[in-house]
């Protein structure tokens, strides 16, 4: 049986893991649903916390790679994420902030969604060709993506621009 197009697109990504318990496989495995950064490398390790654990990635435009980071040692935790911003009304600058509790289980949870909020920042300035700060606009995508099962969803439809099969990736600004 021939692979669908999205899972031919992840078997090109290269992917590393220093998550214990978590191989490279797995990774492919709990990320192959959502779309993959053609052109760059996708890496998972373990983050040190001093006091309660909570989100890190990193999204490194120069190497190529998107770097996803996972609390160790493991325990579920509640963490508050803003999706959304209004400007109060006045002369001083000030925002009212919008936020959800997202309670993160499982490592798969905490990986698919710092996946989602870095692939974003990912498509904002490869495929889109602007800035990548837009970091309630990234929230916003993950909260949408994360837990949600994609099989045979179009990210081409939902992502305009965004073509998995492209290659070269050319360079954004």
């Amino acid at each position: 049986m021939p692979l669908s197009p999205l899972r031919r697109s992840w078997a090109t990504v290269p992917l590393r893991s220093r998550v214990t318990g978590v191989d490279a496989e797995t990774l492919r495995h709990w990320l192959a649903d959502l779309p993959p950064p053609p052109g760059y490398g996708v890496s998972a390790r373990p983050l040190r916390y001093r006091q309660a654990p909570h989100l890190a990635a990193f999204c490194w435009y120069e190497e190529r790679l998107i770097e996803l980071q996972v609390p160790e040692p493991f325990r579920a935790w509640e963490e508050r994420v803003y999706y959304r911003a209004r400007r109060k009304p006045g002369r001083r600058l000030a925002f009212q902030w919008f936020s959800r509790r997202v309670r993160f289980r499982t490592r798969r949870e905490v990986l698919r969604f710092v996946y989602c909020h870095e692939f974003y920042h990912w498509y904002l300035r490869e495929v889109r060709g602007g800035k990548a700060s837009a970091e309630t606009a990234c929230d916003r995508f993950a909260l949408a993506h994360f837990r949600a099962r994609h099989a045979g969803l179009d990210w081409t439809a939902l992502l305009p621009g965004y073509d998995p099969t492209r290659r070269p990736l050319k360079r954004a600004a």
